[in-house]
């Protein structure tokens, strides 16, 4: 492994484009092969196994900075993305949906609220708050069908 870490730096490079993320995606995925050792399949190559461990760990992070856009990256009065013209309507549909967030049951909101608002993975929301992964899953699945229904029965009727 040791005489492969130039060529993975060099491709966790080209993933990055920065010297410092490439860095620590390749400390993440020697710590992971490492970890995982028993799942290498000695008649694979081990270059593509740890390119391959590299790149997807490289996705999840994209998919993780996405959902939590903003944190530690920019202030968040800076972003953008985050200013948008905002109409009497849309401050109406918001206070309605914070409403049926504070109706939900606890263990409902509080799933809810750590997975879409906050940020964190399933898997992340089930250590949290020390409950199986598919609780959370079905936890999410509930209040979100609560939050539609409930949503649609008080939709303004247009005229």
């Amino acid at each position: 492994m040791i005489a492969l870490l130039p060529r993975l730096r060099r491709f966790a490079r080209t993933l990055t484009r920065s010297d410092a993320d490439a860095d620590d995606l390749v400390q993440e995925a020697c710590l992971k092969a490492l970890a995982n050792h028993a799942q290498w399949d000695p008649s694979q190559a081990l270059d593509r196994w740890l390119f391959r461990i590299a790149r997807n760990h490289w996705f999840s992070e994209l998919r993780k900075q996405k959902v939590r856009t903003g944190k530690g990256q920019i202030p968040a009065e800076d972003a953008t993305e985050l200013q948008v013209e905002t109409k009497g309507e849309d401050h109406a549909l918001a206070a309605q949906v914070r409403g049926q967030v504070r109706a939900l049951p606890h263990d409902l909101s509080s799933v809810l609220l750590l997975v879409s608002v906050e940020g964190y993975s399933y898997k992340e929301a089930a250590e949290f708050l020390t409950i199986p992964i598919g609780t959370v899953m079905s936890r999410i699945h509930r209040a979100r069908k609560i939050l539609s229904e409930g949503l649609r029965d008080k939709e303004p009727v247009a005229s």
